[in-house]
Order: structure tokens, then sequence, then C-alpha cells
């Protein structure tokens, strides 16, 4: 899907208005999340590299808290997205 901020899937099917949206720069996917709900995160949070989240994502599940935060993050989805814009 595509809106005036770009391309953009539904990360979460419990909430549909969350959209995280992709792009690539010099070969590399990025994602930044957007909520309408609290458009702070958009205007604080600036594009992320794919790399650098799966690294954050590693350090995050070495403190064992049991939560995924790659499950926002779906690498095959953005691809999908970018190969057809």
């Amino acid at each position: 899907m595509k809106d005036e901020r770009g391309y953009y899937y539904t990360p979460s099917l419990q909430h549909p208005e969350v959209r995280m949206y992709v792009r690539k720069t010099n070969d590399e996917i990025e994602f930044r999340l957007y909520n309408p709900n609290e458009p702070v995160i958009w205007e604080k949070h600036q594009w992320m590299p794919y790399n650098i989240i799966k690294t954050a994502a590693e350090q995050y599940k070495e403190r064992e808290t049991g939560r995924n935060p790659m499950g926002l993050y779906d690498v095959d989805i953005a691809k999908s997205l970018l190969k057809e814009g």
C-alpha cells in the first residue's frame, strides 16, 4: 500500500491504524513506524536500517524479556512492497 508518506504495511491486525513504512536507501531497507494515536513516534524517530534493527533485537533478546521486537519488522513484506513500486 502507498500513501503520501510512502509504502507501508500494517504490522498488527489488532491495530490497523498503525503503519510500518518502508523505503530503500543505498540498497538497504529502512523502516519507520507511524501511529496516529501517538504522532510523537513519527516525529522523534527517524528511519531505521534493517541491519540496525536486527542488531538491537539481538541485544534485546539477551535481556530475556520474553518479547520479540522483530514482530513489527517484516523484511519480506517490505521487499515485496518496494518491488511493486
